[in-house]
């Protein structure tokens, strides 16, 4: 699953697909797209016990081994096993419906056989979808809330405007810092390949979304392009911070924690597999709102607080239903979840138990004063569709729907966050 981002899962436990088809000679499917794909995706691919492991180094795989099968792809790519030498029978299940593109590894072990990224634009758009910059857009909305919660003077003085325009720079490069090492991790461990590739080797995503999968990139220019992001964001925090007008100790010590632990999701100290994914998934998005209106204000009011926690908390509310989806993926490479270390029973509660803590938080606010009294009406549209989203999840056990329906209780939510700000900080 990629990290920080709403998953976009494919037919598996507790879910169905959206109608679409193959494309035979792509590889890639022809269904409706999914919105709010993006902090940790897959599909629970249940992992088979028929599928055949590709043959070591330098040996040819048995004729009709079927390769794109997710138990074979996952107990063989997590050790190593997609390393060089390997080449594909003709015949294979693997090049079924167009996905050779994807199970397939050339001899040089580090792209999968495919087209390359050429040209200034190919290699533009390839290195986009390795940040997964259209599924991460929603993030950025976190300027927007912290921008209409200043006070009208602050938010258009010109020391403000650097300070948050520096910082959002960092963040791009931060958040695709995260995503780009979390699809080299998906790679070497074999996970993506399982949750993008379903049984039979059929195609359960656009391929297109992940360029190491398709040969658009090489694992050794995706992994310089995660360093060279966090290099980048570092740079523009670091500069941000410096140019703000307020350098409060916690915005520094929490833009810090992000800094260094937000790309270990799945790189380094692989953090979500320690059972802090879903800390990290709500806690990174929390801070993107609070630290940097700390670095313009200095102080970090209630209501400012609520809104960042709330921001936080909807990012988990899509992304629990993801990993409700990934299941098998997700522990057959060993990375920990809620979903996964408990039962489907005790996985609805987690989830209702966060659904409460949005409703009871968004009143509560109000009714203690934290907010203006009436800021829970602002944020009704939300509150009724995450009741819908919970309820019939609960009834139906539909992951896949129950994501979608969290990106637009976001983004809902967030648009009443704007507009409570606007009417409450222009008083």
């Amino acid at each position: 699953m990629n990290a920080f981002t709403p998953a976009s899962g494919g037919a598996g436990a507790g879910g169905r697909r959206p109608g679409g088809g193959v494309d035979t000679a792509t590889g890639t499917t022809s269904g409706p797209a999914e919105a709010g794909d993006g902090a940790a995706v897959g599909n629970a691919s249940r992992a088979g016990t028929d599928g055949v492991r590709p043959a070591a180094a330098g040996r040819t795989a048995p004729e009709g081994a079927r390769v794109g099968r997710a138990g074979a792809a996952t107990a063989s790519v997590a050790d190593t096993g997609d390393a060089a030498g390997r080449t594909e029978p003709e015949g294979a299940s693997a090049g079924r419906s167009g996905v050779a593109l994807a199970a397939v590894v050339d001899t040089d072990g580090q792209r999968p056989a495919g087209q390359a990224a050429s040209g200034a634009r190919g290699r533009f758009v390839a290195y986009a979808r390795l940040a997964k910059f259209e599924f991460v857009l929603d993030y950025y909305l976190s300027m927007l809330v912290l921008w209409t919660a200043l006070a009208g003077s602050a938010r258009f003085a010109a020391d403000t405007w650097t300070t948050l325009l520096l910082f959002l720079l960092g963040e791009i490069g931060v958040i695709s810092a995260v995503m780009a090492l979390d699809d080299v991790n998906g790679i070497k461990d074999g996970s993506d390949r399982a949750n993008y590739l379903g049984t039979g080797g059929t195609p359960l995503r656009p391929l297109e979304r992940k360029p190491l999968l398709t040969g658009a990139l090489t694992v050794p220019q995706a992994t310089r392009f995660g360093y060279l992001s966090l290099l980048w964001g570092t740079v523009f925090w670091t500069a941000s911070a410096f140019a703000a007008p307020e350098r409060p100790l916690w915005a520094l010590v929490v833009t810090g924690l992000v800094l260094f632990a937000g790309f270990q999701y799945s790189w380094g100290l692989k953090l979500s597999y320690r059972g802090l994914g879903e800390v990290l998934i709500m806690g990174c998005p929390l801070v993107i709102v609070v630290a940097p209106y700390g670095f313009v204000t200095g102080h970090l009011p209630a209501i400012v607080l609520v809104q960042a926690v709330l921001f936080g908390l909807w990012q988990i509310l899509v992304s629990c239903y993801s990993n409700t989806k990934d299941i098998s993926g997700d522990a057959a490479v060993g990375r920990s979840t809620v979903a996964v270390h408990t039962s489907a029973r005790g996985n609805l509660v987690f989830i209702g138990a966060l659904s409460a803590v949005d409703l009871l938080l968004t009143v509560g606010a109000s009714a203690v004063g934290w907010a203006p009294w009436w800021f829970f009406a602002a944020l009704l549209p939300e509150m009724a569709l995450r009741l819908r989203q919970f309820t019939s999840f609960s009834r139906n056990g539909d992951a896949l729907l129950a994501r979608r329906r969290g990106v637009v209780a976001f983004r809902t939510g967030v648009a009443g966050i704007v507009l409570a700000n606007l009417i409450h900080f222009a008083s």
